[in-house]
């Protein structure tokens, strides 16, 4: 008898229906799987055939086939193990599927029946929810991710077994409720910006970062607080909306780093090691799993002691930078992971450290060079503020009055990011850091005083074409968080100020 079960497949991030056929007929025992199944796909014979048997139900002695369709597409993974296993009951008419019969299942299954949690169940069940579908049959350990879905009816199941007696009557149907969403702060988890003793220019430049998505270069002697800076911006970030956090979760659903969280609530802070490769930042490997910048995606990717990652790894860096999502090309796949993410990154300005600084620097001009051409003018290009950080002063650390809190601040970014999201409703945009095109002529247009302040500075300073939308996006952003529709000359002149360290240091 024939029996046809619907499942799910994933390429990158997006999911296509797989239909799972399976014959069992007369003739030699055998066990033939076709449709481009991958080894984990192939080596699911034991474990469906134990799980039947351990799960109270016979396995046939009999010649077993079972298709994968579309063949032209390769299946990968354990999530088929579910699926087959229903089917193989349903064709041997073990099982009645009744209302089951038009459901997705998904599962891997344990020699003894029970499910375990599959990879990339949230991007699979939202793609056929689109196509349709209203019923699913999925581990319990994937039920958190996919419960804030509405509109769909899902069955979380622990076992086999347990399947097989909801399916016979013999235990109460009951679908998983559909969760409401509540974004979380990571703000009790950080560094307070008022523990952060001096730096208020670059807390303000902090600030200005935040609220608007612009990627930020601290550079400095070691010391003066770069990485404590780069840390304490959890602390000031706003909360991950309900869109936003859809599309973090799938990405680290897919990557298989999401475990029992169920749905990221929170914005990704990102902070790989100088020896990361450059398919660890950027996603590789034989199956295209997702790298740190896509992890980083609708947060902050925190690269320390920059000079110190490998040149080629960094440059890589360049594409996604600018279009906010990377490609990965393999012989027979091409799939997109978003990668919109703010880049901090923090570096010496030399091998020794005290390069521009009070403390005599020991290293020559040809170390310095070398030292400092190891971040690429392109890459430099991409970076909108460059803060130079000093060290702090005596009086500074022991000043007795509090600085400002990150509560404070946050209110800040976060009335300035709402400015921004109602601005840019309906584009899929959420930062001024992301505006393109129309959107940059309608929202980046500077008054009289601002237009020729930049006039000069453009002139003066040689600026690139990207620098110049840069300083423009950078003053939106000032703008918001002063609450003025307009920008003024004000905010194009702070604006300025942070696009001018790379000429003291690199020269340009």
């Amino acid at each position: 008898m024939l029996s046809v079960i619907e499942s799910c497949g994933l390429n990158g991030l997006e999911g296509y229906g797989v239909y799972i056929e399976t014959d069992v007929s007369t003739g030699l025992p055998g066990w033939d799987i076709v449709g481009l199944p991958d080894a984990a796909v192939k080596e699911s014979r034991e474990r469906v055939r134990l799980a039947i048997q351990n799960s109270g139900k016979y396995y046939p002695t009999a010649r077993i086939t079972i298709n994968l369709a579309p063949a032209d597409m390769r299946k990968e993974g354990s999530v088929y193990d579910l699926p087959i296993a229903v089917g193989i009951l349903s064709s041997t008419m073990q099982i009645d599927l009744g209302e089951f019969a038009d459901a997705v299942f998904m599962g891997e299954l344990a020699l003894d029946g029970e499910l375990r949690a599959v990879t990339g169940a949230l991007p699979m069940v939202i793609d056929a929810a689109q196509r349709g579908k209203k019923r699913f049959v999925l581990p319990e350990r994937n039920a958190q991710e996919v419960s804030y879905i509405e509109g769909i009816d899902i069955l979380s199941v622990k076992s086999l077994r347990e399947f097989i007696e909801i399916a016979s009557g013999e235990r109460r149907l009951s679908f998983l409720p559909t969760a409401k969403y509540t974004p979380a702060s990571t703000a009790m988890a950080s560094i307070d910006f008022e523990n952060i003793r001096g730096q208020e220019s670059a807390k303000r430049a902090l600030e200005i970062a935040v609220a608007g998505g612009h990627n930020i270069l601290f550079i400095g002697p070691p010391g003066s607080g770069k990485t404590m800076l780069a840390r304490s911006i959890p602390s000031i970030l706003p909360p991950l909306g309900f869109e936003e956090a859809l599309e973090t979760t799938k990405i680290h659903s897919v990557s298989g780093e999401l475990g029992e969280n169920g749905l990221i609530c929170e914005r990704p802070f990102r902070s790989p090691h100088h020896s990361a490769s450059m398919a660890a930042l950027t996603g590789g490997g034989m199956k295209a799993k997702p790298g740190e910048v896509s992890l980083a995606h609708n947060g902050v990717l925190f690269l320390d002691e920059l000079p110190e990652f490998n040149r080629i790894t960094l440059e890589s860096l360049r594409q996604p930078m600018e279009d906010g999502f990377v490609n990965i090309v393999r012989a027979n796949a091409k799939v997109r992971y978003p990668a919109n993410f703010m880049l901090v990154a923090s570096m010496n300005p030399c091998p020794c450290g005290n390069y521009g600084s009070e403390s005599e620097c020991r290293c020559s001009k040809m170390q310095i060079s070398r030292y400092l051409s190891k971040i690429s003018g392109p890459l430099l290009d991409r970076i909108d503020m460059h803060i130079e950080v000093s060290r702090v002063k005596y009086g500074e650390l022991t000043a007795k009055s509090k600085a400002e809190s990150s509560a404070v601040v946050r209110e800040r970014v976060e009335a300035a990011r709402e400015l921004q999201r109602e601005r840019l409703k309906g584009t899929g945009l959420y930062t001024n850091a992301q505006l393109t095109g129309s959107l940059f002529d309608e929202y980046c247009k500077p008054d009289q005083g601002g237009e020729a302040l930049l006039k000069i500075a453009f002139e003066r300073m040689k600026l690139s074409a990207r620098s110049y939308k840069r300083i423009l996006m950078m003053a939106r952003t000032i703008a918001d968080l002063d609450h003025e529709k307009t920008i003024k000359q004000k905010h194009i002149a702070e604006a300025i100020q942070y696009r001018s360290l790379d000429r003291k240091f690199w020269g340009n």
